[in-house]
């Protein structure tokens, strides 16, 4: 993503774009975390580069009169070597943080620093999230959660589908890692997104298994179908008798006129 002069083959390209996007995402995970960071999107154009960082609080992410997110911009021009001018950075409010995984995931993550109980914090992600409209929800802890002895915990609710297109499709997973006093926690949280025609809070595509059943159409009598189409037909007879010309009427040769047969001049004449 550096916009060096050097001209790279395409294969290089995607491998800087993706690692790019790594080290950048990783920024803002580490200094936006308390801000409900929830991902970031990057949009290059022939003239600059805007990245946009979703979060729950935008106020934080840009900070007094726009300071912190200026800071932000400097600092990814200077790491990645952009001109002057030649990057932009925005913030965009999540919608409906019941439905970003990342900000589940951390929001999880801040609670089980404070001293949370791992059950009752889990519950109340996953409660969170099917009250927001979200088909299914799945929520895994693993780590020394109580006692020397390390173990998984896994908390769901709801449809979840992890295979498949429809698994890339529908499911928005993040993961966090939470560095407590006796070792590190880990969080994976899973949200099955509800089906959405608009595409505002979930996919357009529907699912694959799901089948509509449509009401059957009502059924016509025979006998009164019969009927309207000898009516029809009868109407359509009737209407072409009266588009034929009519003759004109027989005259009666009796009434017919008289016309007077002129004398041949050459007969008077004696010829």
């Amino acid at each position: 993503m550096s916009l060096a002069p050097r001209r790279l083959s395409t294969k290089r390209k995607f491998v800087a774009d993706g690692v790019f996007f790594a080290e950048l995402n990783e920024l803002l995970t580490r200094e936006l975390a308390e801000d409900g960071y929830a991902g970031v999107e990057v949009r290059t154009t022939p003239h600059r580069t805007e990245i946009i960082i979703r979060a729950t609080r935008t106020q934080n992410v840009l900070g007094e009169n726009g300071r912190r997110i200026r800071e932000l911009t400097s600092v990814v021009q200077k790491r990645f070597g952009f001109s002057d001018g030649a990057v932009e950075l925005y913030a965009e409010r999540v919608q409906n943080r019941g439905l970003c995984a990342q900000a589940q995931a951390e929001s999880l993550k801040f609670k089980l620093l404070g001293g949370l109980a791992v059950r009752r914090a889990c519950y109340g992600v996953v409660r969170f999230v099917m009250e927001a409209s979200a088909k299914g929800c799945e929520v895994i802890v693993t780590g020394k959660l109580r006692g020397q002895r390390a173990k998984a915990m896994k908390f769901g609710d709801g449809y979840m589908i992890k295979t498949g297109h429809a698994g890339q499709v529908y499911t928005d997973t993040a993961v966090r890692h939470v560095l407590m006093r006796q070792g590190v926690i880990g969080i994976k949280v899973s949200i099955f997104l509800p089906h959405d025609p608009k595409g505002v809070i979930g996919p357009k595509i529907p699912l694959d298994d799901v089948v509509t059943i449509l009401e059957p159409k009502e059924e016509i009598d025979p006998a009164a179908l019969l009927a309207a189409q000898e009516a029809a037909a009868a109407q359509a007879a009737a209407l072409a008798a009266m588009q034929q010309p009519m003759a004109p009427p027989a005259m009666d040769p009796a009434a017919a006129p008289v016309v007077p047969v002129a004398a041949d001049p050459m007969e008077g004449a004696g010829f």
